[in-house]
């Protein structure tokens, strides 16, 4: 069946086996939405279907969560997926290696901080986490020394498996039921909201010497800082100060920890720069990335880090990194990850991502005069409504799919990071949906 035909019997059978089979992320099995079908995406668009078969077209306001940089049906993308399928699809990591993982591995230590040497590649932004903290571990034990434990900032959000989960914002995140379950680490207060925040702003001051107290209090323990810098994702979407994060990273080098930033959310111009923390002239240990890599195409992460930490962790007496996913260095998702770096190298990306920034600014300004809005904020190409109340999904949703944009608000956040291609017309109704459907739903 084309796109266009429709079987209402046959697109109602499948909500229904939706409902009752397919458990989608962090829903309930027991009280199961009815999902908004998609037909097919190109471009910035989504072909949905609502429930009752109505088909429309509406702009991803989400990229996919984050992902979908140049939006779907890529020509660039889809001739590298093509071209790597005709050679292979997939082959083990171990005792082997490819072109594909080879060639995605040069270009991001191309594109990486300064110091950073060794690539390992993962499959999912989680379990780059998990092996970065690994590693900090490995590098510490390797050394002679037990530290066990993980500085971090509170607001943060770093992933879903146990070890993410555990520097995930112990209170306020999602991963709060799993508390007396999970290792127990350092939190220091949020720092200040603003990203222009100078070093001697009391406010950030006063948090600096409140986080200095606080991490000398448990520096023998501590292996790693880990942060996203600069911007919060699932967290909250909090903003802060590179001075903030310059604190953390004189914190970890005076006491002989490791820093580890996070950049699977803030990555490949998301916030700006090419890396968030680009912003600090101090350079992280260990990088880890993901969601964009692939232009949105196919799960893939990667963890970066020094030659010292890689030397460091081979020293040890496992002798090696002790991790390996089964679809490690997959060379389907390596070719489209390769082509997806040089397609955002040919395009003057962060003139790109400052245009959505204007847009974004421009069009969401009208939230601020809303009463349920307590804030307006934007950084590079993300926009943020925070709501003075939890949002209530599945209603701005639908205001929002009525104004030809698709969003997906949580926790009392109405925001969008839109792919980079969004043409300004695009911009303008994406901004003007998510308003109208606040001020629709929460007035």
């Amino acid at each position: 069946m084309s796109p266009d035909a429709h079987d209402p019997a046959a697109h109602e059978a499948l909500l229904a086996f939706d409902r009752a089979h397919v458990w989608h992320p962090y829903s309930s099995a027991l009280a199961p939405q009815d999902h908004y079908v998609v037909d097919s995406a190109e471009g910035v668009r989504l072909r949905l279907r609502d429930r009752d078969g109505t088909a429309r077209e509406v702009v991803d306001a989400m990229s996919s969560w984050w992902c979908a940089l140049h939006g779907y049906r890529v020509p660039e993308l889809d001739a590298a997926a093509r071209d790597q399928l005709d050679r292979m699809s997939h082959v083990m990591f171990g005792g082997l290696t490819h072109e594909p993982a080879v060639g995605l591995s040069r270009r991001l230590l191309d594109l990486a901080p300064d110091g950073l040497e060794h690539v390992f590649l993962a499959d999912s932004g989680s379990v780059s986490v998990e092996v970065a903290m690994k590693m900090a571990l490995q590098w510490h034990i390797a050394a002679g020394r037990r530290r066990t434990r993980f500085f971090t900032v509170r607001g943060g959000y770093h992933g879903d498996t146990f070890n993410p989960m555990s520097v995930t914002d112990p209170d306020g995140g999602m991963h709060h039921l799993f508390r007396g379950v999970l290792p127990q680490h350092v939190f220091a207060p949020r720092p200040p909201a603003g990203i222009d925040r100078e070093a001697d702003d009391p406010e950030l001051a006063a948090w600096a010497a409140a986080t200095r107290e606080l991490f000398q209090a448990h520096a023998d323990d501590l292996a790693a800082v880990i942060v996203e810098p600069v911007l919060q994702g699932a967290g909250g979407m909090h903003v802060w100060s590179p001075h903030a994060l310059a604190v953390l990273h004189d914190l970890a080098h005076e006491h002989g920890a490791l820093v580890i930033h996070d950049e699977i959310a803030t990555g490949f111009h998301r916030t700006g720069p090419l890396w968030a923390g680009d912003r600090l002239d101090s350079t992280p240990d260990i990088l880890t990335v993901g969601k964009a890599l692939t232009g949105g195409y196919l799960t893939l992460a990667a963890v970066l880090c020094t030659r010292e930490v890689a030397e460091g962790v081979s020293r040890g007496e496992a002798g090696g990194l002790m991790h390996g996913p089964t679809f490690m260095g997959n060379p389907l998702a390596c070719a489209v990850a390769s082509a997806n770096l040089d397609l955002l190298a040919s395009r003057d990306t962060p003139a790109e991502v400052a245009r959505i920034e204007r847009g974004l600014r421009e069009g969401l300004a009208a939230a601020a005069q809303l009463d349920s809005v307590a804030e307006v904020r934007t950084l590079g190409a993300v926009g943020v409504i925070e709501l003075r109340e939890p949002v209530r999904v599945a209603e701005v949703t639908a205001a929002a799919i009525a104004r030809g944009v698709w969003v997906r608000p949580f926790r009392n956040l109405v925001y969008t990071m839109p792919p980079y291609v969004t043409s300004d017309a695009d911009l303008a109704t994406v901004t003007g949906a998510l308003v109208g459907a606040v001020e629709d739903v929460h007035g």
